[in-house]
């Protein structure tokens, strides 16, 4: 398979023997999402147009407005994406539904679509919940490419590693399989629908290759990238400047520089080696703890049990609900996830692999936001393929907003 990345500035190139296909084929098969996508997209929908559907409730919360009348700002969803929401206090309704939204998570809805700003909501009219149950995933986003193809080329690049790192990969997959196939990667920001931590793991992947394989040289490499960034946002100034828009979005604005901070870094450790098989197998678990984090309709709490057989977990009246945060993951959080994954498949499957390379993974999962501010579990990368991991996670996850919502 042969085909192009990042505004078709480097190629995707795999291979896989027939009966590699049919062995992932049978051991990983792809989700089976909708053919159709329905719900009420908002994005094409103007100021003023009445709007009625069904959607999941993702969060809620109670504001009061300057004169201090109560309202509810809602967060909704459907297959068309996040939907923005807010229900006014006219007759007590903020009292009435506070909780109705706390013990479900279906709605039938009736509104008003809004414009505030730039920014499209629905004011709403009246809202319903749904008592029977309902095919969760025909309600929640999911990506538009083709996943079959996404589930083979992971599994291509994971069986290019050397073990101790492809028999880690693949065990781990064999666990969790099943909720990584489908997991969203994020409630908002990226990769916000089903399919989207398949999606966006590979993407991280395919720059990896990109700048440790395609390339002579990393550092090189990664300038290129940072490079074809400069040119993009220069793009989306221009563009933006040609339609007078007075609510411009820009994906690459305040990258640069910081792009160009985390090469510097880098350079501390330009005479290091990059252990690729590390680098890849990292990039697996760098957002596999978001099966614990986030939680959604036709979410499996198999992660929970794996690594924690032995503890008590009541899932009997977890309501229906979209892609929002999970209350019993956020303990945690995915980043130390990740490394709990991590150390629980070593340990499970007995896989005899160097310390120091076990805590090179480990780095590689706990820093891979970059800054602490940013969420990382220590002050700064402190390897070559620290750096890294943050560079290309960083790059993808803006990347992924560039694409029109059909691309995703």
């Amino acid at each position: 398979m042969s085909s192009t990345y990042f505004y078709d500035m480097f190629a995707i190139n795999y291979s896989l023997t027939d009966q590699q296909r049919q062995w992932i084929a049978d051991s990983f098969p792809a989700p089976t999402l909708p053919d159709t996508l329905q719900g009420l997209h908002l994005q094409e929908l103007g100021k003023g147009d009445r709007v009625s559907g069904r959607v999941l409730l993702n969060d809620f919360e109670v504001k009061k407005t300057k004169t201090n009348k109560s309202f509810l700002r809602l967060s909704l969803g459907d297959q068309s994406g996040m939907i923005s929401a807010k229900m006014w206090d006219n007759n007590g309704e903020v009292n009435q539904m506070v909780p109705i939204l706390e013990q479900e998570g279906v709605f039938d809805i009736r509104g008003q679509v809004d414009v505030f700003n730039g920014f499209k909501s629905v004011t709403i009219y009246e809202m319903t919940p749904v008592k029977k149950a309902v095919d969760p995933f025909l309600l929640l986003p999911f990506t538009k490419q083709d996943i079959h193809a996404l589930t083979e080329e992971l599994f291509a690049y994971l069986l290019e590693l050397k073990d101790p790192y492809q028999e880690i990969a693949l065990k781990a997959m064999e666990q969790l399989w099943e909720s990584f196939r489908i997991s969203p990667a994020a409630k908002g920001f990226h990769h916000n629908y089903l399919g989207g931590l398949l999606k966006h793991t590979v993407g991280l992947m395919r720059f990896c290759r990109y700048i440790t394989m395609q390339s002579d040289n990393p550092f090189r490499a990664v300038m290129k990238l940072i490079q074809k960034v400069e040119t993009q946002y220069k793009l989306e100034v221009w563009e933006t400047l040609k339609a007078d828009d007075d609510y411009p979005s820009y994906v690459w604005r305040d990258t640069i520089d910081h792009l160009y901070h985390m090469l510097q870094g880098m350079g501390d450790y330009k005479f290091d080696k990059i252990n690729y098989d590390a680098l890849l197998t990292s990039i697996l678990f760098h957002d596999i703890g978001k099966l614990a984090e986030y939680d959604y309709a036709g979410k499996s709490f198999d992660i929970f049990h794996f690594l924690f057989p032995t503890a008590t977990f009541h899932t009997e009246n977890h309501k229906q609900a979209g892609i929002s945060m999970d209350p019993l993951g956020t303990t945690i959080g995915h980043i130390p996830y990740g490394v709990l994954v991590l150390s629980k498949v070593i340990e499970q499957y007995q896989i005899t692999i160097e310390m120091e390379n076990i805590h090179l993974m480990a780095h590689c999962i706990l820093c891979h936001h970059g800054l602490p501010e940013w969420g990382s579990a220590v002050r700064k990368p402190q390897n070559i393929e620290g750096y890294l991991i943050h560079i290309v996670d960083y790059l993808d996850s803006r990347y992924e907003n560039t694409e029109a919502d059909e691309e995703k």
